[in-house]
């Protein structure tokens, strides 16, 4: 297999291929129709075994969304994977190897090289259907829109204490508050439209509303995540890998018989959903569930509270990937007693 790396950028695409351990610079690409197929012609050009003659792996990173398009036309071309790493996990890779260089370059080599070397553990990417990615658009802009609307009130109140507080001021933001709170509104309008229109994303979050502690804030973002890893994965990614995903995945700090530090949490994945499941996780332990009862274990064997809270928000989180993956309600039956 041909492994080709792809730096992505607004406007231009820089590729190199890393083959039987040589590199080779394909060029710079323009990000356009006519570019993509320039870099299909440079690929097919490549001499490989006959056997081999149309396997190729897309290495490229996330680069905030510039990427999607050409990853979606190379998975149309045949015999064409496209891989989207973690770019944490490129870099930590790259310094194993002493690679230092940061030029579009030299990304796109060791995009290559990565993606030799990791195949073919390497996650095959798949696309998020279009309703889901609809409605992860929806939920990202609704999210940036409640951020923009709480500083504003923020504003607002540091205002009103100030005597001498600008009039013109206090209007502009009493208008741009009534601004955001209308497209707040809409907004909601057109997530629950958007939900009532697909009914299969529908049940998917009525199924996740059965786990303890995730309720109406917390269903459609978690179900978006877990479409993602989903696809990111492949349909391969275990509750560990989820768990992970997310950035609560425990991390502990040893070195020698001395240095120990408290552990923690990774928190590389997306905040605002380890927060929504830490505050779900707290609100189930005013009823009788098993997060409450998880919880409880885990305090009563002398874990901090706030440990067991995120452990608590950890195991929530598991359970609704199950729930994710078996298509049914959650069964607080078969959870179990495991306190892990």
């Amino acid at each position: 297999m041909l492994t080709v790396g792809v730096d992505v950028a607004k406007a231009t695409l820089e590729a190199a291929l890393w083959q039987e351990g040589r590199a080779v610079r394909l060029g710079r690409f323009e990000q356009t129709a006519a570019g993509w197929g320039a870099l299909r012609d440079a690929i097919v050009a490549q001499p490989r075994p006959v056997m081999d003659r149309e396997a190729v792996a897309i290495v490229l990173e996330p680069t905030g969304g510039y990427e999607l398009a050409v990853a979606l036309w190379a998975r149309q071309q045949s015999g064409w994977q496209v891989h989207r790493p973690n770019p944490a996990r490129v870099r930590a890779w790259a310094r194993s190897q002493g690679l230092r260089a940061k030029t579009d370059r030299q990304d796109a080599l060791l995009l290559a090289r990565f993606g030799a070397s990791a195949q073919p553990a390497l996650s095959v990417w798949q696309p998020l259907t279009s309703e889901v990615s609809e409605l992860e658009q929806l939920l990202r802009r609704r999210d940036d829109v409640k951020d923009l609307l709480e500083r504003e009130r923020r504003r607002q109140e540091q205002l009103g204490v100030r005597p001498d507080a600008s009039t013109t001021v206090r209007v502009s933001v009493e208008r741009l508050l009534k601004t955001l709170e209308d497209e707040l509104a809409d907004l909601e309008r057109a997530i629950t439209e958007h939900i009532q229109q697909h009914t299969q994303l529908q049940a998917a979050a009525v199924r996740l509303r059965t786990v303890p502690g995730v309720g109406a804030r917390v269903a459609l973002p978690l179900l978006v995540v877990c479409e993602r890893f989903h696809a990111l994965t492949g349909g391969e990614g275990d509750a560990k890998g989820v768990v992970a995903y997310v950035g609560l995945d425990p991390q502990l700090y040893e070195s020698g018989v001395s240095v120990r530090r408290a552990a923690g949490i990774s928190r590389k994945g997306d905040r605002l959903l380890r927060a929504r499941l830490y505050m779900g996780a707290l609100g189930a332990l005013r009823g009788d569930n098993p997060v409450r009862a998880f919880y409880q274990r885990l305090v009563q064997r002398g874990k901090p509270k706030k440990l067991a809270l995120v452990a608590a928000a950890r195991k929530l989180l598991v359970w609704a990937w199950a729930v994710f993956l078996s298509g049914q309600p959650f069964d607080a039956g078969k959870v179990g007693g495991s306190p892990t």
